[in-house]
């Protein structure tokens, strides 16, 4: 793709062929995109677009490949044009740019199909091959239909997009003549008695999507003959081949234009090629907008000019476990906020707390431990407390660990929303349950953001509290789910997380250890508890780490190939 403003240059990811025809001044740099103008993108190859930021509609121009001659000129390429289409900012868009056909012997068979170009639902058809001088003659159907051979008849263009072939001649004796191709514009000319060249292709359709009127998809001429100095037929303007008077000719229909091929003269020889299709497509280009900056590891953020205020996300890491018969690990605090002041050139320290780390699972003396808090500027969220080990209390925090299990006791979970805040950051963990027949029991599960921590029974530890979904990024996404609770020895099962990615707890066989799983990066999820009969050789699950998300509130102006968002590891 290369892309050219129509006042001045915008910058971009340059891929795929750069194509150059005739009248295009493609840049070869990069600059800031100025402040108004259209962009007008073009594909010289089959490739992807993916639409800016802010870009709602698009005009477009849609050329298929011309077809290739034979001894009839080919048609052009089918041509499609049309304003305000509508499209969706970050859709991407596959950008199907059809080649020209290949010319083939004149007495046989008729020449190539050009082949299509696509843009979305925009479908543009390849030209139709040139017909050939023997049997059967007929020009192909396409976009633009191919000019007839010996008294064949053209065939048919695609409505809206290109026109006929034109009929050629023969005196079935001492000389025949190709027809035109059609042409966007106009029909190939048909060919009589009293034709002294071949025909000539149609003329193309002038568009001025770029700026400046240039014609696309003429159709090729047709094939001349010796016999009285006969000479082959013009190209349609818009790129169309010349036949010849007497063998192969040597111009092709032209790249980038879906110009038709030109015919053999006298049968002799082969028919040239068809030109390459194109797709051009403009539009006015957002300026400015409301960026996005994801932090997942700590970092700085500098305010850019003009922006006084931003929405913010801010979740801590997800508290962990050690030791076993363990509750869930709380989930990292959560906080959001909206219209929040911030200084243009100011630099912001963002930290990103991690999880909790998993620890021994033999270590049942050993505390949890909590996830680490995440900050920007005075907003803190703090770490999710650590589950419970057997027995003991879940740990506060952000949201709380759940209640560990024993054989004598039950663990409270931990308390959530500590420090407190308002709105609350998160909610307390569930508590763990001993069983009454001296069994181990099963641990509560971790708070989260939305909902508290379930509290286990005698054989089902408790779920994970559910997280809470944000849109700040785009698209709706869960963070800060508290973690499973882990089973007791009793064949008791562990506990699901929560819904915003806090981790299942493991569950509880004889004679066995399941460390419950690690909570997902960058949501703050609680890990899940491990279940009973610890062993060195388990290691507790981590709680998932934090992120902290910032969205300005006042629009900045876009440099070349800003796409609205940044991500800061």
């Amino acid at each position: 793709m290369t892309i050219r403003r129509s006042t001045g240059l915008i910058g971009g990811s340059f891929t795929g062929e750069s194509v150059r025809p005739s009248g295009y001044a493609f840049p070869t740099g990069l600059s800031q995109a100025p402040a108004s103008g259209n962009v007008v993108a073009y594909f010289g190859a089959t490739e992807s677009w993916t639409v800016p930021t802010g870009v709602t509609s698009v005009d477009y121009l849609v050329i298929a490949g011309g077809g290739g001659g034979s001894f009839g000129g080919a048609g052009a390429g089918g041509m499609r044009t049309g304003t305000g289409f509508s499209v969706t900012p970050g859709a991407s868009i596959t950008m199907t740019v059809g080649g020209g056909g290949a010319g083939t012997a004149a007495l046989n068979p008729a020449g190539t199909n050009g082949s299509n170009s696509t843009f979305s639902s925009i479908t543009s058809i390849g030209g139709g091959g040139g017909g050939p001088a023997n049997s059967p003659r007929t020009g192909s159907s396409g976009g633009s239909g191919g000019g007839g051979g010996n008294d064949g008849p053209g065939g048919s263009g695609t409505p809206g997009q290109g026109n006929n072939g034109g009929t050629g001649y023969t005196d079935n004796a001492s000389y025949g003549l190709g027809a035109g191709g059609g042409g966007a514009g106009a029909v190939g000319q048909s060919l009589n008695s009293g034709s002294n060249a071949g025909g000539n292709g149609g003329t193309g359709s002038a568009s001025s999507i770029t700026g400046s009127s240039v014609t696309y998809a003429g159709g090729g001429g047709g094939g001349g003959h010796t016999a009285g100095s006969r000479p082959g037929g013009s190209g349609g303007t818009g790129g169309g081949a010349n036949g010849t008077m007497t063998g192969t000719g040597t111009t092709n229909g032209a790249a980038a234009l879906g110009g038709g091929g030109g015919g053999a003269g006298s049968a002799i020889g082969n028919g040239t090629n068809g030109g390459s299709g194109i797709i051009i497509v403009k539009y006015i280009p957002q300026t400015s907008a409301n960026l996005t900056y994801t932090f997942r590891g700590t970092n700085s953020w500098t305010c850019p000019d003009g922006v006084t205020s931003v929405d913010y996300l801010v979740v801590a890491g997800g508290g962990g476990i050690s030791g076993n018969r363990n509750g869930g690990g709380g989930a990292g605090g959560m906080r959001t906020g909206t219209a929040f002041a911030v200084t243009p050139g100011t630099s912001y320290t963002v930290t990103v707390g991690s999880g909790g780390a998993g620890g021994d699972g033999a270590a049942i003396s050993t505390a949890s431990q909590d996830g680490s808090n995440s900050v920007f500027s005075t907003i803190t969220s703090t770490g999710g407390g650590g589950g419970g080990s057997a027995g003991d209390n879940g740990r506060a925090g952000g949201s709380g660990g759940g209640g560990g299990a024993s054989s004598s006791g039950s663990g409270s979970g931990g308390s959530g929303n500590t420090p407190s805040t308002s709105p609350s950051q998160g909610n307390n963990g569930g508590n763990g349950v001993a069983s009454p027949s001296g069994s181990f029991g099963a641990g509560g599960g971790g708070g989260g953001a939305s909902a508290v921590g379930s509290n286990a029974s005698a054989t089902t530890a408790g779920n994970g509290g559910a997280g809470t979904a944000s849109s700040i990024s785009g698209s709706p996404v869960t963070y800060a789910g508290g973690g499973g609770g882990g089973g007791g020895n009793t064949n008791s099962s562990g506990g699901p997380g929560g819904g915003g990615a806090g981790a299942s707890g493991g569950g509880g066989l004889p004679s066995t250890q399941v460390a419950g799983t690690n909570g997902t990066v960058n949501t703050g999820g609680g890990g899940g508890g491990s279940s009973n009969y610890a062993t060195t050789t388990v290691t507790g699950a981590s709680g998932g780490s934090g992120i902290v998300i910032i969205k300005t509130n006042q629009p900045i102006g876009l440099v070349a190939g800003a796409r609205g968002g940044y991500f800061i590891n």
